[in-house]
Protein backbone atom coordinates (compact mmCIF):
# COMPACT_ATOMS: atom_id res chain seq x y z
CA UNK A 1 0.00 0.00 0.00
CA UNK A 2 1.53 3.43 -0.57
CA UNK A 3 1.19 6.01 1.35
CA UNK A 4 3.26 9.82 0.99
CA UNK A 5 2.39 11.67 4.71
CA UNK A 6 3.07 14.74 4.98
CA UNK A 7 4.45 17.06 7.75
CA UNK A 8 5.44 20.52 9.11
CA UNK A 9 2.60 22.94 8.10
CA UNK A 10 1.17 25.51 10.00
CA UNK A 11 0.29 29.08 10.81
CA UNK A 12 3.57 31.94 9.63
CA UNK A 13 3.91 35.15 10.04
CA UNK A 14 4.85 36.85 6.60
CA UNK A 15 8.09 36.49 6.18
CA UNK A 16 8.53 33.48 8.26
CA UNK A 17 9.67 30.24 7.52
CA UNK A 18 8.29 26.77 7.26
CA UNK A 19 10.08 23.08 6.14
CA UNK A 20 7.53 20.72 4.88
CA UNK A 21 8.18 17.02 4.95
CA UNK A 22 6.88 13.96 3.31
CA UNK A 23 7.45 10.63 4.13
CA UNK A 24 6.85 7.58 1.72
CA UNK A 25 6.22 4.29 1.74
CA UNK A 26 4.87 1.21 -0.34
CA UNK A 27 7.27 2.42 -3.47
CA UNK A 28 10.55 2.37 -4.67
CA UNK A 29 11.27 5.78 -3.99
CA UNK A 30 14.64 6.04 -5.45
CA UNK A 31 12.94 5.39 -9.09
CA UNK A 32 9.92 7.87 -8.42
CA UNK A 33 9.58 11.93 -9.46
CA UNK A 34 8.42 13.63 -6.41
CA UNK A 35 6.84 17.10 -5.89
CA UNK A 36 4.91 19.69 -4.35
CA UNK A 37 2.07 21.01 -4.99
CA UNK A 38 -0.72 23.22 -3.21
CA UNK A 39 -4.24 24.57 -3.82
CA UNK A 40 -4.98 28.24 -2.27
CA UNK A 41 -8.69 28.64 -1.22
CA UNK A 42 -10.78 28.98 -4.38
CA UNK A 43 -8.40 27.92 -6.72
CA UNK A 44 -7.01 24.77 -8.88
CA UNK A 45 -3.62 22.56 -7.31
CA UNK A 46 -0.51 24.10 -8.75
CA UNK A 47 2.75 22.72 -8.94
CA UNK A 48 5.13 24.56 -6.71
CA UNK A 49 8.54 22.83 -6.61
CA UNK A 50 9.84 19.03 -8.53
CA UNK A 51 12.66 16.94 -7.86
CA UNK A 52 13.57 14.02 -10.52
CA UNK A 53 14.64 10.58 -9.27
CA UNK A 54 17.88 12.17 -10.71
CA UNK A 55 18.27 15.15 -8.52
CA UNK A 56 17.28 17.90 -10.91
CA UNK A 57 14.68 20.72 -9.24
CA UNK A 58 12.25 22.81 -10.87
CA UNK A 59 10.60 25.77 -9.37
CA UNK A 60 7.21 28.11 -10.19
CA UNK A 61 8.40 31.43 -10.72
CA UNK A 62 6.37 32.02 -7.98
CA UNK A 63 8.45 30.47 -5.13
CA UNK A 64 12.07 30.50 -6.85
CA UNK A 65 14.77 31.86 -4.58
CA UNK A 66 12.35 31.71 -1.54
CA UNK A 67 11.77 27.54 -2.04
CA UNK A 68 14.24 25.12 -1.84
CA UNK A 69 12.96 21.13 -2.74
CA UNK A 70 15.48 18.40 -1.92
CA UNK A 71 15.10 14.26 -1.42
CA UNK A 72 16.86 11.84 1.00
CA UNK A 73 17.08 8.45 -1.03
CA UNK A 74 18.19 6.70 2.63
CA UNK A 75 15.11 7.72 4.35
CA UNK A 76 12.38 7.88 1.31
CA UNK A 77 11.70 11.75 2.22
CA UNK A 78 11.38 14.76 0.51
CA UNK A 79 11.67 18.19 2.15
CA UNK A 80 10.56 21.93 0.86
CA UNK A 81 12.12 24.22 3.38
CA UNK A 82 10.12 27.44 2.70
CA UNK A 83 11.67 30.89 3.73
CA UNK A 84 9.96 34.15 3.30
CA UNK A 85 6.48 33.19 3.13
CA UNK A 86 3.95 35.48 1.69
CA UNK A 87 0.14 35.85 2.26
CA UNK A 88 -0.42 33.90 -1.13
CA UNK A 89 1.59 31.00 -0.40
CA UNK A 90 -1.34 30.14 1.93
CA UNK A 91 -2.51 26.61 0.67
CA UNK A 92 -2.93 23.61 1.27
CA UNK A 93 0.04 21.48 0.01
CA UNK A 94 0.21 18.16 -1.15
CA UNK A 95 3.45 15.42 -1.83
CA UNK A 96 3.41 13.84 -5.06
CA UNK A 97 5.30 10.83 -6.17
CA UNK A 98 5.28 10.06 -10.22
CA UNK A 99 7.31 7.31 -12.58
CA UNK A 100 6.01 6.32 -15.89
CA UNK A 101 6.60 2.38 -16.48
CA UNK A 102 5.65 0.56 -19.09
CA UNK A 103 4.32 3.65 -21.00
CA UNK A 104 1.61 4.35 -17.96
CA UNK A 105 2.10 6.95 -15.33
CA UNK A 106 2.01 5.76 -11.58
CA UNK A 107 0.94 8.84 -9.51
CA UNK A 108 0.27 9.05 -5.74
CA UNK A 109 -0.80 11.80 -3.83
CA UNK A 110 -0.95 12.80 0.09
CA UNK A 111 -3.50 13.90 2.12
CA UNK A 112 -1.88 17.12 2.36
CA UNK A 113 -0.91 19.41 4.82
CA UNK A 114 -1.92 23.07 5.59
CA UNK A 115 0.22 26.63 5.17
CA UNK A 116 -1.23 29.92 6.10
CA UNK A 117 1.11 32.97 6.28
CA UNK A 118 -0.82 35.74 8.27
CA UNK A 119 -0.11 37.99 11.03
Amino acid sequence: QVQLVESGGGLVQPGGSLRLSCAASGISFNFYDMGWYRQPPGKQRELVAAITSGGSTNYADSVKGRFTISRDNARNTVQLQMNSLKPEDTAVYYCNARKLTYGRTLNYWGQGTQVTVSS
